[in-house]
């Protein structure tokens, strides 16, 4: 992969920001997209802007050919068996809140089980929190080891004959932890549980295969993935999603209604009432085809290599705290860190002095924050458009944090 023609695909990273070359930090939160998704979402608007599914018109039918080839190309990039298997949603959160107000909400009772981690992002914290004090559940999590690494022994401790539910993030978005989630959802299974993972830290940085991981459900995000954001995907397997009541009720998903009573459209439209977010999904599948044509396993690498060159050159800075597994092998792309006396909220103001875009607070993840004795972090998260160079710019730039700080006070 040669990082500097790829650079050359995104046009915002061609700029300055306060008299400073871009250094662009903040992949986990969202990241940029490549002139193929631009121009994809341009010519959508510009040459076939229609509505989907309802009219037989030239443009209708390419509008709707566009959406549903997006939907295949989620299909392909997972794995999944069926296409119907794919249900277009908002992102993450929506698809985890679809599963737990669907799933979630007919086929727990009191005295059940739902069982997360505490490393949980909190769109897979919240859901479950409604669910188990609508049904009467109990929602329990898995310990961490102390690096913040998930151990199998506590995975089997924890799940029981009475969870219902396992639902774990693949990637850490704080401590970059890869989680084994096919081991765990072999546990889950064997308790008679499903598992369901959230997947947006993981699907635009490494190789998703949900068959082999054997997960019942898995969330995604087109904004992290190099797509537009306001579109995601849920996976669903298909018996399972059969058997779900939609949570959305409008046109589109209907088959017939009438004056008392309504019947649904089959998979995957019953769950896509209204109009759907058409450009979004053509964005996506334009960002599946350009990060499959750069390869998923060389981004993964580029990543890896990137992670050990920022733990390295960081953990040299006096007064450094970083957090998360220490083996750049066992972690992705990012580094969560906070300098002793500096308040992350500062470290980040500085850095974008220098054009330096790093993320921080408590990155959606309360319960992680408190379990690492913290309020807040700051974060460093790379992507296939960073270099070496820019971690050396960073380092630079929290050399200078730290001595104005040491100097103010």
């Amino acid at each position: 992969m040669n990082v500097q023609e790829v650079r050359k695909m995104f046009p915002i990273l061609n700029q300055e920001v306060n008299g400073s070359p871009l250094v662009y930090l903040d992949s986990a939160a969202t990241s940029q997209k490549p002139i193929q998704v631009i121009e994809a979402l341009e010519r959508y608007y510009r040459e076939y802007n229609s509505n989907v599914h309802r009219g037989v018109h030239t443009l209708g039918t390419r509008a709707t050919d566009g959406y549903e080839g997006a939907r295949e190309k989620v299909r392909t990039f997972i794995n999944a068996k069926r296409t119907e298997e794919i249900i277009f949603t908002r992102g993450t959160t929506t698809a985890l809140n679809l599963v737990a107000q669907s799933y979630g909400l007919a086929n727990v009772r009191e005295g059940d089980e739902i069982v997360i981690t505490y490393m949980e992002h909190h769109s897979n914290i919240i859901p479950w929190q409604q669910v188990a004090k609508l049904t009467g559940a109990t929602l329990k999590y898995i310990p961490l080891q102390e690096d913040g690494t998930i151990a199998l022994e506590d995975v089997r401790s924890t799940v029981t004959q009475n969870t219902k539910i396992v639902s774990v993030m693949q990637v850490s978005n704080v401590l970059g932890t890869m989680n084994p989630i096919k081991e765990i959802a072999q546990i889950a299974h064997e308790n008679g549980a499903i598992m369901v993972v959230d997947g947006a830290q993981s699907s635009p940085h490494m190789k998703v295969d949900v068959q082999d991981l054997d997960c019942d459900f898995f969330a995604l995000s087109g904004h992290k993935m190099c797509g537009p954001t306001g579109i995601g995907a849920l996976y669903g397997k298909k018996e399972l999603l059969d058997r779900m009541e939609p949570i959305e009720f409008g046109g589109e998903m209907i088959d017939f209604v009438g004056l008392q009573e309504s019947t649904w459209k089959e998979l995957p439209w019953k769950f896509e009432g209204g109009t759907p977010i058409i450009a979004g999904a053509i964005g996506l599948g334009a960002a599946i085809d350009f990060l499959e044509e750069i390869g998923l396993e060389h981004i993964e690498k580029h990543e890896h290599k990137l992670a050990a060159y920022a733990l390295d050159r960081m953990s040299q800075i006096e007064g450094m705290t970083i957090y998360g597994p220490k083996n750049p092998s066992e972690r992705a792309g990012l580094v969560t860190f906070n300098i002793d006396d500096v308040h992350p909220h500062d470290v980040a103001t500085v850095l974008d002095a220098d054009g330096i875009a790093v993320r921080a607070g408590h990155h959606c993840a309360q319960p992680l924050m408190k379990w690492l004795k913290v309020s807040s972090t700051a974060r460093a998260s790379f992507y296939l458009y960073n270099t070496e160079e820019d971690i050396d710019k960073l380092v630079e730039g929290l050399v200078k944090t730290k001595e104005y700080f040491s100097d103010v006070f």
